[in-house]
């Protein structure tokens, strides 16, 4: 089965909202997705097929613009590849 690529822009990703946002679109997230990162870990560890990666690019800028909330989303998307054997996050700062 082909990977599913889901490519975020980090210039457009400011704050929890764009990358859930982004993350709702590009993966085709549920209805019931509630924008939060408790939901965010339950639909991606139970609710999007895989196989699947998240490339992050640019993602230094959102970086700068979420300030610890990228540091939130991105430990919950490092701990969604140790749960998941078919999900990998890149990064490109």
């Amino acid at each position: 089965m082909p990977v599913k690529r889901c490519l975020l822009n980090g210039r457009a990703i400011g704050s929890l909202d764009d990358l859930y946002d982004q993350l709702s679109k590009k993966l085709l997230l549920p209805d019931h997705f509630g924008r939060n990162l408790d939901a965010l870990w339950d639909v991606l560890a139970a609710d999007v097929p895989g196989p699947f990666n998240i490339v992050w690019k640019q993602a230094g800028l959102s970086k700068k613009s979420m300030g610890g909330d990228f540091n939130r989303a991105v430990k919950l998307l490092r701990d969604l590849e140790k749960e998941r054997d078919d999900f990998q996050l890149t990064l490109d700062l």
